[in-house]
Order: structure tokens, then sequence, then C-alpha cells
């Protein structure tokens, strides 16, 4: 039992952040029915702004003060970011084919993986410690430790704030209007273009704190480090029922659990299998995910 509780613990823990990373790809998806596959390199630079920030942050500001700036710095920097690529990248094709966004989507992904390694050099780098893992607490054999409960906690907040500003603000409120129906928001005097790139700083956003939580507990960073996690979140975000938010922030907690369980209780070789073998029976039993609804298109 204390194993098990243990190998659920980590679970949470690892699927909060892919739950973080799915958010985005939700969200995205939600209003302008596209999959952004650049998000989980997003991510990347997420964890990449908290490495060079941080000695500047920490040597002025203590723990754990310091590291909650450092990940809002973050935050920022791939806010900017997720509002550069729309604009720069997606927004001239706002009428375009599907496809041609979708590889446009690869082809922003590749730029940034490869840009990573030309200015961050392609080695492992260890990421800063932002504070000090210390054993919390120790019942009978279950192990909670410091940098679990940081990940945890500030997943939840960032989670719970989301659907606030989805649900309780003006903006929110547009986005839902135009994911609804994009056009009918507009006619409504609605700025669509306001409310797509505010969707990609928020998804941006997250992504970049789950960046930095991620080499919290994995410190070894890579500009090839966000192709799995962004490819698992995906997989979160289509299990939980794409554009469904509360979905989203489910299906990347059952990953984490299952993935976790998996290393724990069969092999750390299916590790990234499971991901996958549980997108090709999501899309074959019940491809809507858990919460998603069936839309029926008008030809």
């Amino acid at each position: 039992m204390s194993e098990f509780l243990q190998q659920l613990i980590n679970g949470l823990s690892l699927g909060s952040i892919y739950a973080l990373i799915a958010l985005g790809y939700t969200m995205i998806y939600g209003v302008l029915k596209f999959i952004n596959f650049a998000h989980g390199d997003v991510f990347m630079i997420g964890a990449y702004a908290g490495f060079y920030v941080a000695p500047l942050v920490l040597g002025i500001f203590p723990s754990p003060f310091g590291g909650l700036l450092v990940m809002l710095i973050a935050m920022l920097a791939c806010a900017v970011l997720g509002m550069v690529i729309e604009k720069l990248a997606y927004s001239p094709l706002r009428n375009a084919a599907r496809l041609t966004v979708l590889i446009t989507a690869i082809g922003v992904s590749l730029f940034l993986e490869y840009t990573g390694q030309l200015f961050f050099g392609a080695d492992p780098r260890r990421f800063p410690e932002l504070v000090v893992n210390t054993e919390l607490m120790n019942l009978n054999g279950v192990i909670i430790s410091l940098n679990e409960v940081i990940v945890l906690v500030t997943a939840l907040i960032l989670m719970v704030g989301l659907q606030i500003i989805v649900m309780k603000t003006k903006l929110g409120t547009a986005i839902r209007a135009v994911s609804y129906n994009g056009v009918a928001a507009s006619l409504m005097g609605i700025n669509t273009s306001v409310v797509i790139s505010f969707t990609f700083i928020l998804g941006s956003a997250l992504a970049g704190a789950a960046g930095v939580l991620y080499a919290l507990s994995y410190p070894s960073i890579d500009p090839l480090m966000g192709i799995l996690p962004g490819l698992k979140a995906f997989v979160a975000a289509v299990l939980g029922g794409i554009g469904n938010i509360p979905g989203a922030m489910v299906g990347g907690l059952i990953i984490g659990v299952v993935e976790t369980f998996t290393v724990g209780y069969i092999s750390p070789t299916y590790r990234d299998a499971i991901a996958f073998t549980i997108l090709i029976l999501i899309l074959i039993f019940k491809p809507t995910g858990l919460f998603g609804t069936t839309q029926r298109e008008k030809v």
C-alpha cells in the first residue's frame, strides 16, 4: 500500500505538469480548431527562461520568493513568445486550410527546437535549485517532498485561476463565445483577434510555468525536452476531450498517474509507449474524449 500511495503522489505531481501544458492545446483548439504542435517547445523555452534568470533573481531575492519570481518571469517570457508566434505565423493563415496551419505549426516547432540548439547549445544543462528540496513527511514509507508539494499546489492554483478567468471575466466570456461560434461573436462586436491573442498568451504562460515546474522536478533541460511532454500533454487533451478545459486537467492527471504506475509496476521501457496506447484506444472507443461532446457539421 505504501508503494501504491508513493506512486500515486508521484503520478499526480507529473500529471499536474501535463495538465498545464494540455490546457494550452485545448484552449487554442477550442478557439481556432487546430492543434498548436509548437506548444511543447514553448514549454521548453519556459524552462530555459527560468534557467537564465534564476541566478540573477536568486542573487537578489531569497527562496522561496525568488523561485516564485523566476516562474513569473518565465511565464511572461512565454506569454510574449506565444503572442509573437500567433501574430507572425498563425494570424496570416486565419482563413487558410487547416492542413496549412498544421504544417505551419510543425514548422514553428522545428524552428524553436533547432534555434534553441543554436543559442542554448545541444548539451543538457542542470537547472538551478530554486528551493532546497527537503522531505516534508514520511508516513510509513510514503515520502512527500517539498518539490512535489510546490508542483501540485502551484499547478492547482494556476488551473483554478484559469477556470476563473474563463468563466468569470469578460475576456473569458469572449473566449467561450468565439469558441462556440466565431462568426456570430464577431457580428456581436467581439474583437476576435484580441481574443485569439489572449488565448495564446494564457496558454503559453501556463506552458512556461509547466516548464519551470518540470525542471524543478527533473533538473536536466535541453532544447528537445519539450517533444515528449508536449505529445503526452496532447494525448491528455484528447483523452479529456479536446477543447474542454476541465477535461484537459483530468486528462493530464490520468496520463501522469498511468505513466508513473507503468514505470513502477511494469517497466520504465514502456513509460512513453503507454501514453500513445491510450491515444489509440481513446480514438477507437471514444474519439470525443471523456468530457467531449459530439458536434455535427453541416456539409
